[in-house]
């Protein structure tokens, strides 16, 4: 239930849900030009590249009509950085996927009146779902060692949180709006009396075993009063 490093996600079974691209045949691939960037962000780049091969996140790839470019983006923690990919061109061919996504407003308001709430973030989440063997190779990517896509469904396409979303509502169809609140990968059992909340927690957790669905054990509070859910601070 809970990963501590990418080798414990064996990943969603993807014949239950693996993502897919539906990129528009009428518009042409886009192959990027490679980015030039300074010999300490190409040692930042090839060390994250290291770690998604050996996580088995990505994979070689030869001859893609699809090459989109590396980005390095800034987090909070000083002097640390994300390498994301910047698929601009890629999500311009795709269409929308207009699966709902819930109304924060409407599940913050549906914490309160709850004695005990729990909160649950998935282990890299989006990264727990396959891309369709089909769709792989558009991920494509190109930095100064070569040309890497994806095997699971990375952050920054278009319609990644809409698959996710679609997944977490199959998953709790039945907790959804009872038990627990779901945006994307960010879960929040609730129980309006303390006595409730261990079953409910219990039936969250085989869900969770069930679909081979990985917890962040760093990212997750279990059995309190009061915390931040989707950027508001809830509580009873």
């Amino acid at each position: 239930m809970f990963a501590w490093s990418p080798s414990d996600m064996p990943g969603i079974d993807p014949n239950i849900i693996c993502h897919r691209l539906h990129v528009n045949l009428a518009c042409k691939p886009v192959a990027q030009k490679r980015r030039n960037f300074a010999p300490e962000r190409v040692a930042i780049i090839e060390a994250e590249i290291d770690k998604l091969l050996a996580a088995g996140f990505i994979e070689e790839v030869s001859y893609s009509e699809w090459l989109a470019n590396v980005v390095l983006v800034a987090k909070q923690e000083k002097g640390k950085w994300r390498v994301c990919v910047e698929y601009t061109d890629l999500n311009k061919a795709c269409p929308k996927d207009n699966f709902p996504l819930p109304r924060i407003d409407q599940l913050v308001d549906s914490t309160s009146g709850n004695q005990l709430l729990s909160f649950m973030d998935a282990y890299s989440g989006y990264n727990q779902i396959m891309m369709h063997e089909d769709d792989k190779a558009k991920t494509s990517f190109i930095i100064e060692r070569g040309t890497y896509c994806y095997k699971v469904m990375p952050f920054g396409l278009k319609n990644a949180g809409a698959t996710y979303q679609r997944l977490v509502n199959k998953i709790f169809k039945e907790q959804i709006g009872k038990t627990m609140e779901v945006y994307v990968d960010d879960m929040l059992v609730k129980a309006p009396k303390r006595a409730d909340h261990i079953g409910n927690l219990a039936e969250s957790f085989s869900l969770l075993r069930q679909y081979r669905m990985k917890l962040n054990p760093s990212k997750c509070t279990f059995g309190v009063s009061s915390g931040r859910f989707l950027g508001y601070l809830v509580m009873q």
